[in-house]
C-alpha cells in the first residue's frame, strides 16, 4: 500500500500555513482533523481574492461584478456535481454546512414524506446532526425513531437493520463514517436493503468526502450532505445533494428572496432547482473557496491520501498499545483514519489538556455523539484523527505524549 512519497508530503504541508507553528514551544501536532481540517494557502487566496476583487451579489445583477462572480459560483456548483459523481449540477444545493443541509431535509420532509404515526430509521452511531432533527421531527408527528444498534466493534448489526426495514420507515437517514469511531459504514448495501423496500437513503458524508472517492450514482443514495471545512474548505459552507426526482417534488424550507419566482401579495410560486432551496443571500466567498479545496483534493489524489492516512492510522495502534490501562473504542473491520480511545483511571480530558502542552491537538468529550458514548459506558474518548499533511513522525510524538499523560495521571 502506497502514499505519498516524503518529498509529495513535504510539498503538501508546506501549502498550510497553520502547521508551520509552535504552541507551547514545540511544533504544532495538529490531529484534530475530524472537527475540522487546515486550509491550504489556495483556499485561502481564492477567499481573498473574493472579497478584494469580486465581491457581488449574485444572480441579481446586470453589471460586470455581479456577472463574474455568478459564473465563478455556478461553476463550483459544476465541480461540486463532478466531485460526488452527481448527473445533474442542479441536483447540488449549497447549504451552511452538514448540519443545515440535514435540518433542510428534516423541514422540508415533515408533512412531504414523514407524517403522523410514520417513522425512520437511523444507527446508534449518529452524529447529533444526523439525529436530533429526525428525533425531533418524528415528536412533532408522534413518529417513531428506529434505531439499528451497535456491536462491541462498533460496527452496525446489519440483520437488525434489515428487519428494522420491514416496519416500513419513511427514510433511512445514516453516516458514512462515524466521527467517533471511525467505523465506515458498508453503505451501498445498507442503501441496496432499504431500496429492496422502497425506502430513500440520506448518507452523511461529512466524515467520508475528504477521505476516499464517493459517487452518488454509484451508491445510489437519495440524499447526500457534507461540509466544507472538514475537506480543507471553508467554514460555512456545505453541500445537499438530492436525486432530482425527490427535489423537484420537495417543498421549499426557507424562504425570501432568489428561491421564488413571481410573487404577489396575496401568492408566491418557487424558482426551479437548485434555487428553489437557497434562500437569501449565499455564502459566495466560502463556495469559491470550497471549489477551491476541491481543485486541491482533486490534484492531490483521493486514493494516496486513503491510502497515506491508512499507514498512519496502522502506525499509531501499534505505538498506542504501549500504554498501559488504553482501551481502544471502536474495533471495526473496516475504519477510517480517527483513533478514540480511553485510560483507565484518567479522565479523557485530563489526557487531552496535557500533550496540548506536548504540541498535540486532539479532540476529547462526547465528540456530539452522545449515544455512541452510552453504548461503551464511558464519559467520552480522546480522539485522534489523522489527516493528508500527517506524518510518522507526528504520530511518533503523538504517542509519547499520551504514554508521558497517562504516566503523569496514573
Amino acid at each position: 500500500m502506497n502514499g505519498f512519497t516524503a518529498s509529495e508530503l513535504n510539498e503538501l504541508r508546506n501549502q498550510f500555513p497553520a502547521l508551520h507553528q509552535r504552541v507551547f514551544g514545540k511544533p504544532l501536532v495538529y490531529l484534530d482533523n475530524a472537527a475540522t481540517t487546515q486550509k491550504p494557502q489556495l483556499v485561502i487566496d481564492r477567499i481573498t481574492k473574493y472579497y478584494s476583487y469580486e465581491n457581488c451579489n449574485i444572480h441579481r445583477g446586470v453589471h460586470y461584478l455581479s456577472q463574474e462572480a455568478t459564473a465563478a459560483f455556478e461553476d463550483v456548483r459544476t465541480k461540486v456535481a463532478g466531485f460526488i459523481h452527481a448527473a445533474k449540477s442542479e441536483e447540488i444545493i449549497f447549504t451552511k454546512g452538514t448540519t443545515e443541509s440535514i435540518n433542510l431535509l428534516a423541514g422540508s420532509l415533515d408533512g412531504f414524506l414523514i407524517g403522523i404515526g410514520d417513522s425512520v430509521l437511523v444507527t446508534g452511531m449518529e452524529h447529533h446532526s444526523n439525529l436530533v432533527p429526525w428525533q425531533q421531527l418524528c415528536k412533532r408527528n408522534q413518529a417513531k425513531l428506529l434505531v439499528a444498534e451497535l456491536d462491541d466493534r462498533g460496527e452496525v448489526f446489519l440483520e437488525q437493520f434489515g428487519k428494522l426495514l420491514e416496519q416500513k420507515p419513511k427514510l433511512v437517514a445514516i453516516t458514512h463514517i462515524s466521527n467517533a469511531l471511525g467505523t465506515i459504514n458498508p453503505v451501498k448495501e445498507m442503501i441496496a436493503m432499504a431500496h429492496a423496500n422502497d425506502i430513500p437513503v440520506l448518507i452523511d458524508g461529512a466524515q467520508s468526502v475528504a477521505h476516499m472517492h464517493v459517487d452518488v450514482q454509484d451508491l445510489d443514495c437519495d440524499f447526500f450532505v457534507f461540509s466544507g471545512h472538514k475537506m480543507y474548505g471553508p467554514m460555512g459552507v456545505g453541500v445537499l445533494y438530492g436525486k432530482e426526482k425527490w427535489l423537484d417534488k420537495m417543498p421549499p424550507w426557507q424562504f425570501g428572496g432568489e428561491m421564488v419566482d413571481q410573487v404577489s401579495l396575496q401568492e408566491t410560486t418557487f424558482n426551479q432547482l437548485p434555487f428553489k432551496f437557497e434562500a437569501g443571500t449565499p455564502n459566495v466567498a466560502g463556495v469559491l473557496g470550497l471549489g477551491a479545496a476541491i481543485e486541491f483534493l482533486n490534484q492531490t489524489s483521493l486514493e494516496k491520501i486513503g491510502q497515506h492516512e491508512h499507514q498512519l492510522l496502522d502506525l499509531a495502534m501499534e505505538k498506542l498499545r504501549s500504554v498501559q490501562g488504553i482501551r481502544f473504542i471502536g474495533n471495526a473491520k473496516n475504519r477510517a483514519g480517527v483513533i478514540s480511545f480511553v485510560v483507565d483511571g484518567t479522565h479523557p480530558t485530563d489526557i487531552g489538556t496535557l500533550v496540548d502542552k506536548m504540541g498535540v491537538a486532539v479532540r476529547t468529550g462526547h465528540h456530539c455523539a452522545q449515544p455512541v458514548m452510552t453504548r461503551f459506558d464511558v464519559p467520552g474518548t480522546v480522539r485522534a484523527s489523522f489527516a493528508l499533511y500527517n506524518t510518522a513522525e507526528e504520530v511518533e510524538v503523538f504517542a509519547a505524549a499520551v504514554q508521558k499523560a497517562a504516566g503523569m495521571l496514573h
